[in-house]
């Protein structure tokens, strides 16, 4: 392995090591660097030829996060194209997403509303830019104009997420309870907007 490629993978290291820290009870800013570290299996010291401080390290995960999720919808749309509900497919596989990366999830919920304004800017980002992706999607999709599919887009992002942080500490059932209440919530803004005039 060449030194860069070593680089990178410590890297990696010390991300993964700060979100599987990081759970219901701990904040990004309630853990330390030396923790991280810890976690990572590199000294202290290391950690600063990767990252400038712990709120870089902080950024850092919210862009994973967010790159992440648009992953995973791009990962709905090709189970969509291979013949899945687009509404049904794109709730099930957010939900398959938090059984599987909790912490990553639990970072975005949590940094939006949280004390660090760097932190909260970069999640309404990385929000913003899923709300786009279902935007364009929506115009694709529907035909519909860009206003009528930003408005519909940003309302399912906004109850796809509030479900999200109610199934993030649900079981199996319950989950799957949620799962069918948001579908159904989103098939009203969808049939809201396709017969909704807006002057």
């Amino acid at each position: 392995m060449s030194r860069q490629e070593q680089k990178l993978k410590t890297r990696q290291n010390i991300i993964h090591a700060a979100f599987s820290l990081l759970d219901e009870n701990r904040s990004l800013s309630a853990i330390s660097l030396r923790e991280v570290a810890r976690e990572a299996g590199i000294a202290p010291t290391s950690f600063y030829r990767h990252f400038k401080d712990m709120d870089e390290l902080g950024l850092t995960l919210v862009d994973e996060a967010g790159l992440a999720l648009r992953q995973l919808m791009r990962q709905a749309r090709r189970r969509i194209a291979s013949g899945g509900g687009v509404i049904n497919t794109s709730v099930e596989t957010f939900m398959e997403f938090i059984a599987a990366n909790k912490n990553v999830f639990r970072l975005l919920l949590r940094e939006h509303t949280g004390t660090s304004s760097a932190y909260r800017l970069a999640v309404f980002r990385e929000i913003q830019h899923f709300v786009e992706e279902l935007t364009d999607y929506i115009i694709e999709r529907q035909g519909v104009e860009y206003r009528i599919a930003q408005l519909q887009a940003d309302a399912m992002v906004r109850l796809v997420f509030s479900a999200g942080a109610e199934a993030l500490e649900a079981d199996t059932k319950l989950r799957l309870e949620i799962g069918e209440r948001v579908k159904a919530q989103l098939r009203f803004v969808q049939m809201g907007a396709t017969t909704q005039s807006f002057k």
